[in-house]
Order: structure tokens, then sequence, then C-alpha cells
């Protein structure tokens, strides 16, 4: 897929008609878009699971953490692979950036890194994924399942997860109260 028809950098946004779905009202940071497919981490579904709670199960020390946040479900695929999506680039095994200041890394040792006290300052951590064979995202896009919109950090970082999907459906200008779950054809 050519680079100026990739939703990679973007977020996926759930329209009304996933209703009561898994990804119903979900927004999703779709790390990964070509003519294979798409993967992206859903980043407004917490889970009761908190950092600490996983740092332990992986025997790692985490005196030094400032916070104990929640860790997330990225999705229903791998859900014991686990991802960080953080705002700087740093010197781990397997980083991927995803945007400008913005990186995807699922090596173990950002894990190592954050629980010393020494990982990146804006984070959050997900469990499993979201993905789409060749082409099912686009049919899903056409059949009125999503929006897009590009990934903006302040709704990645700076906002509680029950406020995500809205503030990245006004990242379109919309008010989502007034979209139809339907898609029309002509």
């Amino acid at each position: 897929m050519a680079d100026e028809t990739s939703l990679q950098k973007h977020f996926l946004i759930a329209m009304p008609g996933l209703g009561d779905s898994p990804f119903g009202r979900s927004v999703t940071l779709l790390c990964e878009h070509n003519d294979d497919g798409a993967l992206g981490l859903v980043i407004n579904r917490p889970t009761e699971l908190r950092l600490s709670t996983m740092l332990d199960h992986m025997e790692l020390k985490h005196g030094a953490l400032a916070d104990d946040p929640i860790v997330y479900w990225g999705g229903p695929v791998n859900p014991e692979r686990g991802f960080v999506i953080h705002d700087a680039p740093g010197e781990w095994d397997s980083s991927m950036q995803i945007d400008e200041g913005l990186y995807v890394t699922t090596s173990r040792d950002v894990l190592v890194a954050m629980s010393r006290g020494e990982g990146p300052q804006h984070y959050l951590i997900a469990l499993g994924y979201a993905g789409w064979g060749a082409g099912q995202l686009e049919n899903e896009i056409l059949h009125n399942d999503w929006l897009n919109t590009p990934v903006n950090h302040s709704v990645l970082f700076g906002l509680p997860a029950p406020e995500r999907w809205l503030a990245a459906t006004q990242l379109l200008g919309l008010d989502i109260s007034h979209l139809a779950s339907q898609a029309g054809h002509a």
C-alpha cells in the first residue's frame, strides 16, 4: 500500500454501529498498515491489572516506579504479548517509531528501565493487539465501522481512558451523537 493511503499514525475511532462489540466506543492506535493488513493497539480499554502486578509476575523489582498505572487491553490477538506506547526514543531492543515523538516497544528491557524509574515519561502499556488481514480494515471502513484521524499525543497521554473516544471524534470536528450507525450507499 502506498504511503499516501496508509492509515499508520492514525487513530481508528469506532463508529456507533459497533455497539456492544469488544471494539464498541474504542480508539485504536494504528501502528502498521500496508498491503498485508494492519496492526493496532486499543488505547481506551483499561483492565484491572496494574503495572506493579505485571512486573511482579515478570519477577522484576519496581520500587522506583513513580506511580502504578493500569495496563490496557490492546486487542484480542495474543493477549499475553505486551506493548509499551511511549513518547521518547530509547536504546531498547525492539522499538518502532510510529510518529514524531511516538514509539512502540515490545522488548522486556523497556519494562526493566521503567521499574528502575529510567523509562519514558509518558507511556501506556497494552496487552494484546487488534489485527486485520489484507483488505479487511478497508472493508470495515467501507461498511462504516471506523472513522480515522491522525494520532494526537494529547488524546493518547493527556486524557483519562473514558474521555479518549469522544475527544478523538472531536478531532474530526464531529458530534458523534449525530452520526448514523448504518452506511448509506447510492
